[in-house]
């Protein structure tokens, strides 16, 4: 019974003992689907042609969906696919 008080003890010290992390998130995140933006880098830099530019590589467009704008707050934004459309039809008379 000692030796179980004991092992406890020692497991709680050391969880108690133990660091708290906090993940470190990039100011600029996404995927095919879509992404986020930091809001402190919408005074820095041309967030729009960044989403752009990130959506542009996997031949989508941009479509913006939120913006939280406070410290620590996103911008994030969907990458949409566009069907293509047939040519416009002219007519010669």
């Amino acid at each position: 019974m000692r030796m179980m008080i004991a092992a406890l003890a020692v497991v709680a010290s050391g969880f108690s003992a133990s660091v708290a992390q906090a993940y470190y998130v990039p100011p600029f995140k996404g995927n095919d689907t879509g992404g986020i933006i930091s809001y402190n880098l919408a005074g820095q830099a041309d967030i729009k042609a960044m989403a752009v530019n990130h959506c542009a590589a996997y031949g989508k467009v941009v479509k913006p969906l939120a913006v939280q704008p406070v410290y620590g707050g996103y911008i994030s934004f969907a990458c949409i696919w566009v069907p293509p459309q047939p040519p416009a039809l002219r007519v010669r008379y």
